[in-house]
């Protein structure tokens, strides 16, 4: 395994680090140490250094993939002595603007680059690279690996899309709680309040085979026609009710359940409280997970969850919007079953 650290975004630090986690479980990854770091870097495991690219093409609430730099004798300059090599590289600070200060630690990495042979070239370099310190103020040094592409997301804002609604979760809530959810390519993943499609539109793009029910017919069409738009396709949309309706292959069992569950006025539930309505549904298809299925649950922050195969791993609350606070739940079917 492949130590290195996602810097997260501090958007929403909490969703953000179990994002980073999660997905690099999903690549076979797992959480790493620290080591005192900043808290806006988070720790992880992979297999090999290309894992770092597909870690960074799956997140949304974070900036760039790092692999830190042994430190000979302790002293964080020598490993960018031995970076050079003729290369041109730009030497920049975790958490701290570009044009600020003067910054002793990044002079004397660029000084000590240039003695490896290389050159700074801070528009189009080769190479980058990061000082960081953590609360016990040492400084490590980080090269980067991979970049986050953080305007992909605002791209499929519900605003640009051809279905609209007032209101539908954000693309980049979306995909960190499709991370959560560790979905992969050729999971079955379903959503039993389909409304927009925002998640299903994430999990697919993630190469999910996606199913959905929705008891609005214009929800359903819309859905579809938002993703033909973003190039993503559906499985199976269903209209009915999430209790009573199923799909044609009845035996399917679902790596993930996502959804976001109704709220606001708007939203149709058929005479039955929202929280009755959440607890029948989500009991119903918690069945239908395979051995190792999560639900991820995107339900209002505060009451007490539904009764599922387990308790949560996360409970995150989010302000979704203005007004709306919402909290992402991941319940995990195999720790259920491992704990009994």
């Amino acid at each position: 395994m492949i130590l290195g650290f996602v810097e997260v975004s501090r958007e929403s630090l909490a969703l953000a680090e179990a994002e980073a986690v999660s997905a690099a479980e999903a690549l076979g990854g797992r959480a790493g140490d620290a080591h005192g770091m900043t808290d806006s870097l988070v720790a992880v495991e992979l297999p090999d250094l290309p894992s770092f690219q597909t870690l960074a093409g799956r997140l949304a609430l974070a900036r760039r993939c790092l692999i830190p730099l042994p430190a000979p004798d302790g002293v964080v300059s020598a490993a960018a002595t031995q970076g050079g090599r003729g290369g041109t590289a730009s030497f920049r600070r975790i958490g701290r603007p570009s044009g600020g200060g003067v910054d002793d630690g990044i002079l004397a990495c660029g000084r000590a680059f240039k003695t490896g042979g290389g050159s700074i070239d801070l528009d189009r370099p080769t190479r980058r690279f990061w000082l960081a310190q953590g609360p016990d103020q040492a400084e490590r040094l980080l090269e980067e690996v991979a970049a986050i592409d953080r305007v992909a997301p605002t791209r499929r804002r519900m605003p640009l899309l051809p279905f609209r609604r007032p209101v539908s979760l954000p693309p980049k809530l979306a995909r960190a709680a499709v991370n959560l959810a560790r979905v992969v390519p050729g999971d079955a993943v379903m959503d039993p309040f389909l409304g927009t499609g925002a998640l299903l539109a994430e999990a697919g793009l993630l190469g999910g085979r996606v199913y959905g029910i929705d008891r609005d017919p214009a929800m359903v069409r819309g859905s579809l026609r938002n993703f033909s738009y973003l190039g993503v396709g559906a499985e199976e949309f269903v209209v009915g009710d999430a209790r009573e309706v199923g799909f044609s292959n009845a035996s399917i069992r679902f790596s993930a359940i996502v959804t976001d569950t109704p709220y606001g006025r708007s939203s149709s539930t058929g005479g039955a409280s929202v929280a009755e309505l959440i607890e029948e549904v989500m009991r119903r298809w918690s069945e239908r997970l395979a051995p190792d299925g999560r639900i991820l649950l995107i339900a209002p922050a505060g009451p007490a969850p539904p009764e599922l195969p387990a308790q949560p791993r996360y409970r995150i609350p989010i302000r979704v919007h203005r007004s709306l606070t919402r909290e992402f739940r991941l319940y995990e079917r195999a720790r259920s079953t491992s704990g009994s």
